[in-house]
């Protein structure tokens, strides 16, 4: 790698992705190369993302046939169905897939999704009763059922089959379900363990209507594809990486968004304000949305505004969700506030890992809480809730952390009484009385993978390029990368040779700055930097004295729309001298 920005006003280096001699003038090529796309066919494959070139053959995942004829023989035999789910939009856009496409078949379905504050996550022996006692013959668990041993045996006693689809990772103990469909099993050699929980139950629906089809009773393939605007909203809200097939199942998830065809959808993404679907909006408006009802309470009117056809109750769920959310932002707010000065305690103490606990804090928002206090500090950040006697909280890492791999280790200590995750964030639950066990277990571990050093704030950077270049050419260009997300994100450009020519304030409260820079070929390139006024880098800006100074820009080059013209303009980040 290589720093072109040894310290930027925000004090951070800037480091070139790859340091590899420029294989061409293609700066989308040269972007690829960076992120280890390099051979012409793989960049064909990536610039044209389709569903045909990437979707496998589902048979690929080890015991998706014996899933797929154990769900084809129950359907053929009007045995009812249960699909269980989970609380989050992962959780809940892999029911609906489901629970549509069984509907279209005319199974008699039932569907549940665990309260969050009250069951929790995975299987609970309660919900299992109560679907038995609903003369449930067959249970598809989707986004769950990896951790669910007990409760998979408890399934079996009560006369249920059960077939587990699951993306999480499996314990060393894994149930003794009928089928277990999980690309993270130590036995599989699909190499999709980067799909989604909806991304499998999918590949499971192609692989149950493929024998459906066998014997004269599947649906049409473009009924599947109909839910694909379902399979790219939980792919982009989990935060998989939007690499290999969850990037075809993305890009044409956000054009089948973009036909509007499910109801439900479609009237919130009216409500959200909504025009164009994209990574952006489907993550940053719909997710939380859809997210907000099982963060404060129960996720079903976040799947019955999914499952819907009537329009008045599509639009009573909408807006329902749309106030939840807004309470979701109030309570979120004022927990951040008081996280945010315990955190900074942690910082003062030299900690290389942030633990912050609160009484009766809403366990809803731990995650987003957590990932803020990460960015914030770029440190590895739990945040958690003390209730009753109990300890439930959310972490989310940086790299070099594998966090999933700490609260597992604390797990097999006995610190932890649950827990699970990934890397980069993960899930705990633990006896008050074990809090200061874990808060040191969990600053001990960060500091041996660590190595005893917190890596200094860098911004990796996919290219340089003289700021004149920075046009809508360019931007037409980049567009060929896009979806952007989690493994692929919008490339971060770095722009020399500008002279800052003018900043001033701009927004409703006056938060947000928007210049102009002249470049070394003569013309004038606007920028914003959103949320900058009071902060460090808006200071610089606005200080008059560094009008006309010689400076490098950090950000996004994006295209501008404004009553009907269009041009190039930088969203800015960082700036250097």
């Amino acid at each position: 790698m290589k720093k072109i920005v040894e310290k930027s006003v925000l004090g951070r280096a800037w480091v070139l992705a790859d340091d590899r001699v420029d294989k061409s003038d293609d700066l989308i090529k040269n972007i690829l190369a960076r992120r280890g796309i390099d051979s012409d066919k793989d960049v064909q494959r990536f610039l044209n993302p389709s569903i045909k070139e990437y979707m496998p053959n589902p048979s690929v995942l080890t015991d998706m046939d014996k899933a797929a004829n154990i769900i084809a023989d129950a359907i053929e035999q009007n045995k009812k169905i249960a699909v269980y789910g989970d609380y989050d939009v992962d959780g809940i856009t892999s029911t609906a897939i489901f629970v549509k496409y069984l509907r279209t078949l005319g199974v008699d379905v039932v569907w549940h999704l665990p309260t969050r504050e009250g069951e929790g996550y995975g299987l609970n022996n309660n919900a299992i009763a109560e679907i038995a006692n609903q003369g449930v013959k067959l249970i598809i668990t989707v986004d769950c059922g990896i951790s669910g041993v007990a409760q998979v045996d408890f399934a079996h006693s009560l006369g249920m089959q059960i077939v587990v689809t699951d993306h999480h990772s499996p314990d060393s103990v894994t149930p003794h379900a009928d089928a277990i469909v999980n690309p993270k099993r130590a036995d599989d050699n699909s190499g999709l363990t980067y799909l989604a929980g909806v991304g499998v139950a999918f590949l499971t629906l192609v692989a149950v209507n493929r024998e459906m089809k066998i014997r004269g009773h599947g649906v049409d393939s473009s009924e599947l594809m109909n839910s694909m605007d379902l399979v790219a909203l939980g792919t982009i809200c989990d935060t998989m990486s939007l690499v290999g097939l969850n990037r075809a199942f993305v890009a044409t998830g956000l054009k089948v968004m973009g036909l509007r065809k499910n109801l439900g959808l479609r009237i919130l993404m009216d409500v959200a304000k909504i025009k164009e679907p994209s990574v952006y909006a489907a993550g940053f408006a719909l997710g939380p949305r859809l997210n907000a009802a099982g963060r404060l309470d129960s996720a079903t009117p976040a799947l019955e505004l999914l499952l819907t056809d009537n329009p008045l109750i599509a639009h009573d769920l909408a807006n329902k969700l749309n106030l939840m959310n807004q309470d979701r932002i109030d309570i979120q707010n004022a927990i951040m506030l008081r996280a945010t000065e315990m955190a900074e305690n942690c910082c003062k103490s030299g900690k290389c890992s942030l633990f912050v606990c609160g009484d009766n804090w809403h366990g809803g928002v731990m995650g987003i809480i957590a990932g803020r206090l990460k960015d914030k500090f770029n440190l590895p950040a739990c945040v958690a809730t003390r209730t009753d006697g109990t300890i439930n909280g959310s972490g989310r890492s940086i790299p070099g952390v594998d966090l999933g791999q700490i609260i597992h280790d604390a797990l097999a200590a006995g610190i932890v009484s649950e827990g699970g995750g990934h890397a980069a964030a993960a899930g705990f639950s633990l006896p008050q009385k074990n809090e200061d066990d874990f808060c040191r277990f969990l600053e001990q571990a960060v500091i041996q993978q660590l190595h005893g050093e917190v890596p200094p704030p860098e911004m990796m950077v996919d290219a340089e390029l003289d700021a004149g270049g920075a046009n809508m050419q360019l931007v037409e260009q980049m567009k060929a990368l896009e979806p952007f997300g989690q493994g692929n994100p919008e490339p971060t450009l770095v722009l020399r040779g500008a002279v800052l020519a003018s900043v001033s304030v701009m927004g409703n409260e006056k938060q947000h700055l928007r210049g102009i820079v002249k470049t070394s070929m003569g013309t004038k390139l606007p920028f914003v930097g959103f949320n900058m006024v009071g902060t460090q880098l808006g200071n610089f800006l606005l200080d008059d004295v560094n009008l006309n100074t010689k400076i490098r820009l950090l950000g996004k080059l994006k295209d501008n729309r404004h009553k009907g013209r269009v041009n190039a303009q930088f969203v800015l980040e960082d700036v250097a001298i």
